[in-house]
């Protein structure tokens, strides 16, 4: 049996997250965006009121909810502001290679901690010459006695400026290839720990995105993240539940844009008439709607699948690059729909054009996205359908 329904819970769930997006996000968007001024407050308060750090397991004290969980939060935060949205759910992204592969020890040293106090995470993969390609990354870990020393740099790394910790995937055996890749949590005041100038970025200004270098970084064996040589196998197992998130963020944006679309198109007049009667604007608002709809079964179809047991990976691919490259699409034509105002920073439209882009870029590439739902077709897998 198919059913798109909500538990009670989840339904409770998202009335938090709406009303907090509506409350504490949206009065201070247009601030935080003018200014890049980071949403320490707002983020403090999504804590306190239970939104963040989702997937915490309930024997280290968290609420252990699921994916599609994530999918009814996600949607609705980055609704209020994708830029103060990737704050607050920057720690799920750090937190899913822990929790996918961390032991026991490690996870009741550095995430128990998470849900008695106020604590931010970072996801140090990405790096100045391999971004999409994760195999190619150059940071080092070499092993001495009981330590690594870790040697390297990171790009773009989001909360990275007022991180706890970070996940932070190496290379201890430069040789073996993907397999030779370990992820190690380390403690972002460790002596040698350097992080960089806030970037300026086009849009998700307020978002705190950051290089991180280290310079001989000594970090305890215990912080290894599973075993070492499988850190590229849980970082990408990590991406199987991050990017439905990503992708019903973009959901979230979209949806937003829309709406300011359809009501100025509703409220604008030429001819006598409002724009929304003009067959030329109303199928584009027909055809936002309908990638909007789109866009979000799939995120939740990837979702559910990985919370039920089964493989979601070309799921997961489909709906990030598909919702990616719909919020981009929608948010465009919301601008131009607005005409000349859409143009202008003193109208909405304007702002999530900027913020729609980075979908398209984070948590790997549309491009990336198209490679790896070719890889599954070229082995002869996917197109039917999901095997459940």
């Amino acid at each position: 049996m198919i059913d798109f329904s909500l538990t009670d819970e989840q339904k409770a769930l998202r009335d938090m997250a709406r009303e907090f997006a509506k409350n504490e996000i949206i009065p201070k968007s247009a601030h935080h965006d003018e200014t890049g001024e980071y949403p320490m407050d707002i983020l403090k308060k999504a804590w306190e009121v239970g939104l963040m750090n989702l997937h915490i397991e309930a024997e280290n004290n968290g609420a252990e909810m699921s994916d599609f969980d994530e999918m009814i939060v996600a949607e609705e935060l980055n609704y209020g502001c994708s830029g103060v949205a990737t704050a607050i759910l920057a720690n799920n992204l750090a937190l899913a290679p822990v929790l996918v592969g961390a032991s026991k020890e490690l996870k009741k040293k550095f995430v128990e901690p998470m849900t008695r106090e106020f604590k931010l995470a970072a996801y140090a993969v990405t790096e100045p010459g391999a971004g999409s390609d994760v195999a190619g990354i150059r940071t080092t870990a070499v092993r001495k006695g009981d330590e690594y020393i870790v040697n390297g740099s990171k790009q773009w790394i989001t909360n990275a400026g007022v991180s706890d910790w970070m996940f932070v995937l190496t290379k201890t055996d430069p040789s073996a290839g993907h397999k030779g890749m370990t992820g190690f949590i380390i403690d972002s005041k460790s002596h040698g720990v350097i992080i960089g100038k806030k970037e300026k970025n086009m849009g998700q200004k307020c978002s705190d995105t950051r290089a991180v270098t280290f310079e001989d970084v000594r970090v305890p064996i215990d912080q290894v993240v599973g075993k070492e040589g499988e850190g590229f196998k849980i970082a990408m197992a990590a991406f199987d539940h991050t990017r439905p998130a990503v992708a019903i963020g973009a959901v979230g944006v979209a949806r937003s844009a829309f709406e300011h679309a359809l009501r100025y198109a509703n409220t604008r007049n030429t001819f006598g008439k409002p724009i929304s009667s003009n067959q030329g604007i109303a199928f584009m608002l027909a055809e936002m709607a309908r990638d909007i709809e789109a866009g979000r079964l799939l995120a939740w179809q990837a979702a559910w699948l990985i919370d039920n047991g089964y493989k979601n990976t070309y799921q997961a691919s489909i709906a990030k690059a598909f919702c990616a490259d719909m919020c981009m699409r929608v948010a465009t034509d919301a601008v131009q729909i607005f005409g000349g105002y859409g143009f202008n920073n003193e109208y909405p439209v304007e702002k999530l054009m900027r913020d729609a882009k980075i979908f398209q870029i984070y948590e790997g590439t549309s491009q990336i996205q198209r490679v790896i739902i070719s890889k599954f077709l070229n082995d002869g897998k996917g197109i039917e359908g999901p095997n459940i």
